[in-house]
């Protein structure tokens, strides 16, 4: 099921405008992101990451599938919903940052057998930088609750 998605007008700090496709191709390639770190902690496979992550986003998930597949689990999610705002766009137009609000439900497994079921609700950061054909997630940081 496809999560439902609610875009918040931008709040953004700085002096650069958005403009409206730059915004559709942020948000479309940064939900894409979540399907591509869905898949990848699933199937333990990192190289899963690397159209849509780079920096730290992608070493923090890198290491994180290492450490689950060196203890014999897979890790599923299933976001629900996003609630997303731009925040800041840079003057030079090389970084974006928002938060999202998000709604997941998160399965920890072994093999098939499911060890762990817990819906959670997480405000992340993010940022995102342009590469050649997309945006890119650079910064995912849960913040503190």
């Amino acid at each position: 099921d496809e999560p439902s998605v609610h875009v918040q007008p931008a709040q953004l700090q700085g002096s650069r405008l958005l403009e409206k496709q730059t915004e559709s191709s942020v948000i479309r390639d940064y939900l894409q992101s979540w399907n591509s770190m869905r898949q990848a902690l699933d199937e333990n496979r990192a190289t899963e990451l690397d159209p849509d992550f780079i920096g730290a986003a992608r070493d923090r998930l890198g290491e994180t599938i290492a450490a689950q597949s060196h203890s014999g689990i897979h890790t599923r999610y299933q976001d629900r919903s996003h609630d997303l705002q731009i925040v800041f766009y840079s003057p030079e137009g090389l970084s974006i940052q928002m938060t999202d609000e998000v709604e997941y439900e998160q399965q920890v497994l072994e093999k098939d057998k499911v060890l762990a079921t817990k819906l959670l609700h997480q405000r992340y950061l993010v940022v995102l930088t342009p590469s050649e054909v997309r945006w890119q997630v650079r910064i995912f940081q849960a913040a503190q609750n």
